[in-house]
């Protein structure tokens, strides 16, 4: 296990992590989940070793390793970088950290061909690094990482660099490499479809804070605050002030829907409502579906869908519909059906779920 305890990190004045707490457990995928400077990496480093905490503990299997160099512990990192030996075959960049470490030749050989079959690199052992594709690569940079057994592997971003088909490859084969090695793994994204595709833990983080851990499906559906919910979405969570009167939620120009399920049970007051980008759709597709006219300022296509840059009175909005749509500058109707509607206080901790997430 793994135990960051009231960790910080900090530069000068500035606070590169606040304080965290996290306990990762043995043979647990863990996706840290976060928009690029949100101190990802910087926490990676401080459970590597490669910095210190400004404050606080860290544990490894009940043991304070705090104060331990990164060559003391069993790591492994992989960067979004890969790094390999250009010179050296495929089978040679892999042995390298155990030929460092001095051990025997026929371990050595053990190990290397038992990781190479596990990430499907037997036939290339006597490749170079240059003869490979970006995802062979990519996966002779992981395999150098786990060869040497480590308890933990940090993954940094390891596939923001590689083509989509390679990236969709990679995510497959991650979490049955995860299984077969019985490490802690590590995994830094700054993409929720991924965190939800790789499985396992997700810790979404804002500005160096953790603003929520747990099973990666229940932060997604049940985010505890508005800026998880805001990380936890691409494009990030849609939101706007609504009232909640008696049986009504009131969201201004007219707009309003029953209060009900979970909605029905929280005190009357203002609110902030929060919906995500791909339940706002161009037509109808519930009885109950709330009317929003919003102005449309750009139609962004891609591929089979289309971004719709919206306002909505001083709101700023981004709707994903399904199909090319290709659409002028102008007043528009988007619909959305209130059971994806989450409320959140006005301090932003979560005040009801959407219905359609409990129902899940």
């Amino acid at each position: 296990m793994l135990e960051l305890c009231g960790v910080t990190r900090r530069a000068g004045s500035q606070i590169h992590i606040h304080p965290t707490d996290l306990a990762l457990q043995g043979g647990t995928m863990n996706v840290l989940l976060g928009p690029t400077l949100a101190g990802k990496t910087s926490l990676m480093r401080l459970m590597a070793g490669l910095d210190a905490p400004s404050e606080g503990r860290i544990l490894w299997n009940g043991q304070d390793v705090t104060g331990q160099r990164v060559q003391d512990r069993r790591v492994a990192m992989v960067y979004q970088q890969f790094i390999n030996y250009p010179s050296m075959s495929v089978y040679d960049n892999i042995a390298s950290p155990l030929r460092l470490t001095g051990q025997p030749r026929a371990e050595i050989d053990r190990a290397v061909r038992g990781t190479a079959e596990m990430l499907k690199l037997t036939p290339l052992l006597d490749r170079k690094p240059l003869e490979l594709s970006g995802g062979q690569q990519q996966r002779c940079a992981l395999a150098r990482a786990l060869v040497k057994g480590a308890g933990l592997v940090l993954l940094d971003e390891p596939l923001a660099n590689l083509d989509y088909k390679l990236r969709e490859e990679l995510r497959a084969e991650i979490p049955k490499i995860f299984e077969a090695s019985g490490a802690i793994f590590v995994y830094a994204t700054t993409e929720p479809e991924e965190a939800l595709l790789l499985g396992g833990n997700t810790a979404t983080l804002w500005q160096g804070r953790v603003t929520q851990f747990g099973r990666a499906p229940e932060v997604y559906r049940r985010p505890a605050c508005a800026l998880t919910a805001r990380v936890f979405s691409d494009p990030p969570m849609n939101f706007t002030p609504c009232r909640k009167e008696g049986h009504r939620l009131r969201f201004g120009h007219g707009v309003q829907a029953p209060a009900e399920g979970a909605l029905a049970l929280i005190p009357d007051g203002d609110y902030l409502a929060g919906f995500r980008a791909n339940h706002l759709h161009m037509n109808v597709h519930s009885g109950s579906a709330l009317e929003f006219r919003c102005r449309l300022g750009v139609s962004e296509i891609t591929g089979s869908e289309t971004f719709l840059h919206l306002t909505h009175g001083s709101d700023r909005w981004v709707a994903l519909v399904h199909g090319v749509h290709d659409l002028p500058p102008g007043e528009v109707s988007l619909w959305l059906d209130p059971a994806h509607v989450y409320l959140f206080g006005r301090n932003g901790d979560l005040a009801a779920p959407a219905p359609y997430a409990l129902a899940a």
